[in-house]
């Protein structure tokens, strides 16, 4: 079987390769799971159509009409999405590009926290997936009027994550006198 073949054959096992694939610190501190992520911009599949799944509006991930439990699945899945120019959100493995429905955002902000010993003081956002996101001019927050005006905040890969109410008030609560969340070297007006 040639190297070719074999990719075609097992495209899982390239995936788990590829997710297996060490980068710096840095990179898995800005994952949406913690971990370091597939190149999926690196891939070119065909879009082979519709996949029966989607992201509701409370985060949960559903697979013809039943939850996916399993936060490793849900963590595989996130870390191969990506929103497209069309505004459609897809799977994308070395072989295959699913489309799925989601419903609001993807993913969801459970923490917002100080990374302890940063000065100036740089917020670190925990989202469902297991990945933590530094609050920066990489990932600017906007505020969501489908939400009743929480926040998300954008992230890599045209992908978004919609605050939680908890994590929302604890932002709010960081807010100064003018209503500007200060998080390293960024300003976000918020009111």
């Amino acid at each position: 079987m040639t190297s070719g073949e074999q990719i075609k054959a097992d495209p899982l096992q390239q995936l788990a390769a590829a997710v297996r694939d060490r980068r710096s610190q840095s990179d898995a501190l800005d994952s949406v799971t913690g971990n370091p992520m597939p190149p999926i911009e690196r891939w070119s599949p065909a879009f082979c159509g519709d996949l029966d799944m989607e992201i509701r509006a409370d985060g949960t991930w559903w697979h013809e009409g039943t939850a996916i439990k399993r936060p490793e699945l849900v963590k595989l899945f996130a870390s191969i999405l990506r929103r497209e120019s069309d505004g459609h959100y897809y799977l994308i493995t070395p072989v295959e590009k699913v489309r799925i429905r989601v419903a609001l955002h993807p993913l969801i902000v459970i923490d917002a926290e100080p990374l302890q010993g940063s000065n100036p003081e740089i917020l670190i956002l925990t989202l469902n997936t297991g990945g933590q996101i530094p609050l920066d001019a990489n990932h600017s927050l906007a505020v969501e009027p489908a939400a009743g005006g929480a926040a998300f905040v954008s992230l890599d890969r045209g992908l978004t994550a919609l605050f939680s109410r908890p994590a929302w008030y604890r932002l709010v609560d960081r807010l100064d006198d003018n209503g500007i969340l200060h998080s390293g070297e960024q300003s976000f007006p918020l009111v």
